[in-house]
Order: C-alpha cells, then sequence, then structure tokens
C-alpha cells in the first residue's frame, strides 16, 4: 500500500470536533392553551466506562470508553472526512482465527470473511491485551513499514463497534511512540450503518 502524506495531530483534533455543536431548542404553548405534560422519565442512561490502567485483557466485545488518553477519538463524520481526503492509513485490527496445527488431515479450513473500509490495511489479532513477541514484532514492522517510519503518521485504528480490540491497538501505538493516533470506535460496523461502502479484506503477511 502506498504511503501518502498526513497531516498532523492538531489537524485531526479540528476534524474529530466537526458536528459535535448542538442546537437548543424552545417550545412555547400557543396562547390559551395548557401546556403539555413533561414526558415521562425513561431508563437512566448507563454509567460512562471509565479508561482502564492498563490494555483490556478480556470479553474485548463489550462497551468501550468514549475517549483514549493522547489519543484523537472519531466519529464516522471525522473518520469520513480522513478517508475522503487520503489524510490517514486506516488500520483494521480485527482479529482472525488461526488455523490449527494439529488439524487432521482432509480437514477443510475457511477463514471467515471480512469486509472493512477500502484501503484500509488488516493487522488481524494485534489488539489483544497481551501479544507475543512474534506478534509484536509484527505489529511494529508493519506500523513502520506502512508509515514509512514517520512517527508522526496520521494512524486510524478500527474493528467493529463495542470493540476493545481496536482501543488496545490505538493505545499500543502511542506505546511505540507514534503521536497521530486516532481511534474510530464505531468500526466498520459503524460505517455500514451510515451507508459507507465496504470492501473485502485481505489480512497483512
Amino acid at each position: 500500500m502506498s504511503t501518502r502524506p498526513e497531516p498532523p495531530l492538531a489537524r485531526l483534533a479540528w476534524l474529530g470536533m466537526a458536528g459535535l455543536a448542538l442546537a437548543l431548542l424552545f417550545l412555547s404553548p400557543a396562547v390559551g392553551q395548557q401546556p403539555s405534560p413533561a414526558p415521562l422519565a425513561g431508563p437512566a442512561a448507563p454509567p460512562p466506562i471509565a479508561e482502564p490502567g492498563d490494555y483490556r485483557m478480556d470479553a474485548y466485545r463489550a462497551p468501550t470508553p468514549a475517549t483514549l488518553k493522547g489519543a484523537v477519538v472519531l466519529d464516522t463524520p471525522a473518520a469520513q472526512a480522513l478517508w475522503r481526503d487520503k489524510a490517514a492509513l486506516f488500520v483494521d485490527v480485527m482479529p482472525r482465527d488461526v488455523k490449527p496445527a494439529n488439524l487432521p488431515a482432509g480437514t477443510i479450513w475457511r477463514d471467515k470473511k471480512r469486509d472493512h473500509l477500502p484501503g484500509s490495511v488488516w493487522l488481524p489479532n494485534v489488539g489483544y491485551g497481551a501479544l507475543s513477541p512474534e506478534m509484536d514484532a509484527y505489529f511494529r514492522r508493519s506500523l513502520t513499514e506502512l508509515s514509512a517510519d514517520r512517527k508522526d503518521a496520521v494512524l486510524v485504528f478500527y474493528c467493529m463497534t463495542d470493540c476493545w480490540m481496536s482501543w488496545n491497538a490505538a493505545r499500543r501505538a502511542l506505546a511505540y511512540g507514534y503521536t497521530g493516533v486516532a481511534w474510530y470506535p464505531a468500526g466498520a460496523d459503524g460505517w455500514a450503518k451510515a451507508g459507507l461502502p465496504l470492501e473485502p479484506a485481505t489480512p497483512r503477511e
């Protein structure tokens, strides 16, 4: 995959704020009419998920925090703007089942199909809480090659909605010294839900 020039993290921060302003609407009852009764309160919203002090080690498909210290968190419009402008490298970290070495002879193994954001690079299994030395070396080498060894390259990590794999991977990239890290928590399913395209993914060796 060719490397494209990317903007500094400051631009990412600006993009991440796009579309976040809210307007307040004040509805006044017509003259002579009684105001409508206040609607009954719905169930209380669940408390926000706090960032853990380290990597998430299990139960990876679960609600995630709204923040990742040191990274920019992107909503779908902000991620789409970066994707459309080719201003970032999108890194898919969806895990992939590894073919067992002891399968009986003649057993047919089929990889599970994965669709992701067009132009993304799929680095499977780098989002676990603990990586083997081989997987850690694979992640480091891949980011070095894909970023042309630029620590300020803009890297957008994602997986699926409610997936800690992307949170872990983005946190690990920060630990590697990358300064242009962004996290897209909505993931491939959130992207598709917004009517945006996907393409078949092939894992990077």
